[in-house]
């Protein structure tokens, strides 16, 4: 007894038949009835051998024969790869298996005040430096600079101020400072604010309090906050330039903002999102439908001449798309509220109840609003301390400022 397929224990069995002992054995095949491979003797002793060594050479012969036929299909494939418009649809570049450049990013929006909307303010570039630093005081915490740089073709003027005592690796955290509204003609660098950023800088915070353009040496025309995005473009380019200094942790770079600058800061920190820390004093005019319910009581408010750029545009915008209406298609591109989802980071609000100029209301309403959104965002509200948030409550507001900068 044989095993016909020694892999498979005892499935069949065989018997050899007689034969002469010079006559090799060939398997046939299943004989037709047989329940049993059958073998019968060769008649010719080279008979087994022939077809084995013709067996060899047809299998040499088909693997060379697929391993050609392989070759020749994949020069194919690459040339067509390789020939833009030979293949309709191909989604390679002209040079063969490079990805094809990257879509070009969305346009920035063309039309009559788009830079007054959030989706012009997010789509075009900033890019400023700052210029050379010209010494103004030092104390025993900090030197004060003034400097300046780029915003639309204007020079912005600004002072820097910068903490004694050796940097942190990799620079410390640092605050673009956007004043509120005061008069374009009666706003002074080194005079308004200063006790602000004085503060500021004994916390160890590199302070950069950027005079808007039309104010004190700053080119260009006060083009206002609420309806023109001047403002902001002059903020995101300062936080632009002040990336760039070397001193500065460009990953830790926040925003303040006070009354107008509200607004201002809020939509910079939705027009850019890796702005991550907002503080907000007394700030108005986020909805743009609040403006309406709460309105403002600024008696130093000084209205443009009727002859001024800034009235002749805001005429010309409200001839063009009317009064503030959450109905037009326009106006509601202007609120940095309908443009929250996705954005991140978080934001500190101070108002006194107190406050006669800036209804507190505007901040209650800002965070009604941020609930329903993945801002982090605080409202402290102070019993007293008026618009400037003076007294007392200056100094509690200023250090929570300061330490939320330094977080």
């Amino acid at each position: 007894m044989g095993k016909l397929f020694p892999d498979e224990k005892d499935q069949y069995t065989m018997s050899f038949p007689k034969r002469r002992a010079d006559r090799p054995l060939i398997y046939t095949g299943w004989m037709a009835g047989d329940q049993k491979p059958s073998y019968q003797p060769s008649k010719d002793r080279d008979r087994l051998r022939i077809p084995a060594l013709n067996q060899k050479k047809i299998w040499l012969m088909a693997i060379l024969g697929i391993s050609l036929a392989v070759g020749i299909a994949t020069v194919i494939v690459l040339l067509f790869k390789g020939s833009p418009g030979q293949m309709k649809g191909n989604p390679q570049s002209a040079e063969g298996n490079l990805p094809a450049d990257p879509a070009p990013a969305p346009a920035v929006p063309q039309f009559p005040f788009s830079e007054l909307t959030l989706p012009y303010l997010r789509g075009r570039q900033y890019d400023s430096a700052l210029s050379d630093l010209r010494f103004v005081s030092e104390s025993q915490s900090y030197t004060s600079y003034l400097t300046s740089y780029q915003s639309d073709g204007f020079r912005i003027n600004g002072q820097l101020i910068i903490p004694k005592g050796q940097s942190p690796v990799g620079g410390r955290p640092a605050v673009v400072f956007v004043h509120g509204y005061i008069p374009p003609g009666q706003y002074r660098t080194l005079v308004n604010y200063a006790s602000y950023v004085d503060f500021l800088a004994r916390q160890g915070l590199v302070v950069f309090k950027i005079d808007l353009r039309g104010h004190d040496q700053s080119e260009g025309e006060p083009g206002g906050s609420y309806y023109s995005g001047d403002y902001v473009i002059d903020t995101l380019n300062a936080f632009a330039a002040l990336k760039k200094a070397e001193f500065v942790d460009p990953d830790r770079i926040g925003l303040w903002g006070h009354s107008m600058a509200g607004n201002v800061v809020f939509r910079s920190f939705v027009a850019m999102p890796e702005i991550k820390r907002v503080v907000i004093w007394a700030g108005a005019v986020y909805t743009y439908e609040d403006f309406s319910q709460f309105r403002i009581s600024d008696r130093s408010y000084q209205p443009p001449a009727q002859d001024s750029e800034r009235r002749r545009k805001r005429d010309e915008l409200f001839n063009l798309y009317g009064q503030f209406s959450p109905e037009s298609e326009f106006w509601r591109q202007v609120p940095a509220t309908n443009y929250l989802d996705g954005v991140t980071g978080a934001i500190e609000v101070h108002h006194a109840r107190d406050d006669a100029v800036v209804e507190i209301g505007y901040s209650r309403n800002l965070m009604d609003v941020l609930n329903g959104t993945d801002i982090s965002h605080q409202l402290f509200e102070y019993p007293s301390g008026g618009h400037n948030l003076t007294g007392s409550t200056f100094t509690q507001a200023m250090q929570r400022t300061a330490d939320f900068f330094k977080q």
